[in-house]
């Protein structure tokens, strides 16, 4: 399991790093007046723009919980075989919590 909270921590990353681009774009289109902001909220409340931002939410909790993880682990917390286990459990579910979250909101 901890093993697959450090992959799921990298492929993150990577997920963040590529949406940066996108997040400026859609930033720098929002911002172009009233009716490009409009046009940009109805887009993100359809099934495909609801689902980028779950993902992106999954990404963003996932690299947190388990960069907090890794850290923790780093100065001897929590770095015992149980203890890796039970952490990398709470950090994958957490993210599925809060992407399930952005799911519904």
């Amino acid at each position: 399991m901890g093993a697959v909270a450090s992959i799921g921590h990298r492929i993150s990353g990577i997920l963040l790093v590529s949406a940066l681009p996108f997040a400026v774009f859609l930033l720098e289109r929002s911002l172009a007046g009233d009716d490009a902001f409009s046009s940009l909220a109805q887009k993100i409340q359809s099934p495909v723009g609801r689902l980028a931002l779950a993902v992106v939410a999954w990404a963003s909790a996932q690299h947190l919980f388990a960069g907090i993880r890794h850290l923790l682990m780093d100065v001897g917390i929590g770095s015992s075989l149980s203890a890796g286990r039970a952490s990398a459990y709470a950090a994958l579910s957490a993210a599925a919590l809060v992407a399930a979250a952005a799911l519904l909101v």
